[in-house]
């Protein structure tokens, strides 16, 4: 046919709003982990500095202020820890398919052809490196559990004492329970419960776990983008209290 496809609808929409929210993100975020200021405003602390392991942090009362890295480290300790998380977002199944759509038109959607001449998949340098992924899986949860501990934290006020709640804490408790979603909503944590089984009904435990982690899987498309909005969220919340815009307003 002559057409080079036969949608009729507004099919570049998707993609285009797709490649504008990763744009906005990768834009904000670089800003912000360059910046290595304004990201601990006690007891809050950004989820992009935490844990903190070169000796130029921020000291922070009993949070995962460690400084393992040493003093050589003069950068931002952002840099440090990010490469986990983000390592874990860019080899992750959803968002392989939203950027190869939205920035590479591979393809650009359904139905619609792409404009490269050849296709080889993930299966050529440095594509091939996108099967990390489930390695990356098993940082992204030890860096949700110190998230953990840091959204806990937000239970103390500024000097450090227990009993207390801040409009921060909730902002750090929404992110955390979205990153969890969002990370054990990944395949490969469904594989890793669920996966290399000959029979469910001899493994009942890791039968029901599996249909827990399938339920958080198929919603891991508004899973992926709602925690990525929320640790977005989550920094600029600390950011503009750390930097003196306003004071977070305490509950008791």
């Amino acid at each position: 046919m002559p057409a080079p496809h036969l949608r009729a609808d507004r099919w570049w929409l998707s993609p285009a709003v797709t490649a504008a929210g990763l744009l906005a993100f990768v834009v904000y975020s670089t800003w912000r982990a360059f910046a290595g200021a304004d990201y601990y405003a006690a007891p809050y602390v950004s989820p992009f500095y935490s844990p903190c392991l070169a000796d130029n942090c921020v000291p922070m009362k009993g949070g995962a202020d460690w400084g393992v890295v040493g003093s050589w480290w003069q950068l931002s300790p952002a840099l440090l820890v990010l490469i986990f998380p983000l390592g874990f977002r860019l080899t992750c199944y959803y968002y392989r398919k939203a950027y190869y759509r939205g920035f590479w038109a591979s393809p650009p959607a359904c139905a619609v052809p792409e404009p490269h001449k050849k296709y080889s998949g993930e299966t050529r340098f440095p594509l091939i490196l996108q099967n990390v992924h489930r390695y990356f899986f098993y940082f992204a949860v030890i860096v949700a559990g110190i998230l953990t501990y840091d959204a806990i934290l937000g239970f103390r006020d500024a000097d450090g004492a227990w009993g207390h709640m801040g409009l921060g804490t909730l902002v750090l408790l929404a992110n955390i329970g979205l990153i969890w979603a969002y990370t054990l909503s990944c395949h490969s944590c469904r594989h890793i419960v669920g996966g290399r089984l000959r029979n469910f009904s001899k493994h009942p435990v890791r039968y029901r776990m599996w249909g827990w982690v399938s339920a958080l899987n198929a919603r891991h498309m508004q899973l992926a983008w709602a925690s990525l909005v929320s640790v977005a969220v989550a920094d600029l919340y600390v950011y503009l209290v750390a930097s003196g815009a306003f004071s977070d307003p305490r509950f008791f």
